[in-house]
């Protein structure tokens, strides 16, 4: 076995506007790649990239968004070859337990999943049936089996129908604890997603710091947090199991949002972070994650040919060599980016944006 590396991001989430951006000359379908190509090269050199697909492909049926008649929360949908775009840009995971897992009820749930199978991305979160939601997903990554598990703190109010709560991992501890033992028993490395916190907060709650060390002390080695829309703390700890031995163990609160548009007038929910982790065998049959660095994002709205164009740019990369249609506006947005970044990181408050 072989050293390895993981890349993960936030949140996935394109709103009308971003859609409406990337249709084809002529009306004739949308294209994505062009979204992500600045940092395709960062995911697809990572051994497992995943990230968290906060929007669904409920087909032609349902409008790209619209609002709940209930609570007024922005309901998502996408188009199917966002899912294409996305597996050629490097993603080889995505995690669908979040509060937007079923805008498009439980029919767009499925579809969902269809359609993440037929574009060759594994899933795991959500669920078709019993049966599947029973499985555990776990790859073989250089030798070594990597497990992830994921789970939301709700669904905005929605609900799978009588009889199918097993359809949306919910964040309910003993649950996620039974699962990470029956996932140690074939794993190296357990990863656990969870979708919790507070929007725009930039702190994660006291209860979320005690829920990752219940967590990491019943064996998950790897917890990465989304759902605030806005960077918060990573860090890297040495926790005793209940086994009795300290082993090294790596969380991030929230990664930030990967890709969406700016919300609440903020520039730093356009921004987000690729963590790269580097994860080495262990001498006691456990792999452990060695490295952690961060390549910090911020998606760039432009204008081009009359229309708007969106673009994740990897922020240190384009600040030494900018590449085309950057502006000096667009510059001194990503040095506040990459100051705040660095601040949200190591949980220090950056100055308001």
């Amino acid at each position: 076995m072989r050293d390895m590396t993981i890349a993960a991001v936030g949140d996935i989430l394109l709103w009308r506007g971003q859609i409406r951006a990337a249709r084809k000359p002529g009306g004739e379908g949308y294209h994505f790649s062009p979204v992500f190509a600045p940092v395709a090269p960062v995911l697809r050199a990572a051994d497992l990239t995943l990230g968290n697909l906060e929007t669904t492909f409920s087909g032609p049926r349902l409008p790209f968004q619209r609002r709940n008649p209930r609570n007024g929360f922005p309901m998502f949908n996408c188009p199917d070859s966002l899912a294409e775009a996305l597996r050629a840009s490097g993603f080889d995971i995505l995690t669908t337990a979040n509060n937007h897992c079923l805008d498009g009820g439980m029919a767009g749930l499925r579809r969902t999943l269809d359609v993440l199978d037929q574009a060759g991305l594994s899933h795991t979160g959500t669920f078709r049936s019993q049966a599947e939601a029973r499985r555990l997903l776990i790859r073989d990554v250089k030798g070594l089996q990597v497990g992830v598990l994921a789970y939301t703190y709700g669904t905005n109010g929605l609900t799978a129908g009588p009889g199918c709560a097993w359809a949306v991992n919910r964040i309910r501890e003993a649950k996620i604890l039974q699962d990470i033992r029956r996932m140690r028993r074939f794993a190296d490395l357990v990863v656990v997603c969870l979708h919790f916190g507070r929007e725009f907060h930039l702190q994660p709650s006291a209860g979320q710091r005690a829920l990752v060390m219940r967590l990491f002390r019943h064996g998950a080695d790897v917890i990465l947090g989304a759902h605030p829309h806005v960077i918060q703390p990573a860090e890297s700890l040495l926790v005793r199991e209940l086994d009795g031995r300290l082993r090294r163990k790596f969380v991030i609160y929230s990664l930030g949002n990967f890709v969406s548009a700016r919300m609440r007038g903020m520039v730093r929910t356009e921004s987000g972070v690729i963590t790269l982790l580097t994860v080495e065998p262990g001498g006691d049959g456990r792999a452990r994650v060695t490295g952690v660095r961060h390549v910090p994002t911020w998606v760039q709205r432009r204008a081009a040919g009359g229309r708007a164009v969106y673009r994740v740019l990897p922020v240190r990369e384009w600040l030494k060599r900018p590449g085309d249609g950057v502006t000096t506006t667009d510059l001194a947005t990503m040095r506040r980016v990459l100051q705040a970044t660095t601040a949200q990181l190591h949980g220090r408050a950056p100055r308001p944006q």
